[in-house]
């Protein structure tokens, strides 16, 4: 479940910057939500990478 916190954590942090890009047009926030967007990427991957070793452990 800590894994499940970082993905609700890292998007709670990027709600400030999505309100300043979409609502206030402020570019660089727009930035920053790219690159949090990123983060959640690569955070995902690795979950899923993680799910599918621990679902092949307990096959095997």
């Amino acid at each position: 479940m800590a894994r499940f916190d970082e993905v609700k954590d890292l998007i709670l942090s990027l709600e400030g910057d999505f309100d300043k890009f979409y609502n206030k047009g402020n570019q660089a926030a727009g930035t920053r939500v790219r690159k949090g967007m990123q983060d959640l990427k690569t955070l995902a991957q690795d979950i899923r990478a993680e799910v599918q070793n621990k679902k092949n452990e307990s096959e095997g």
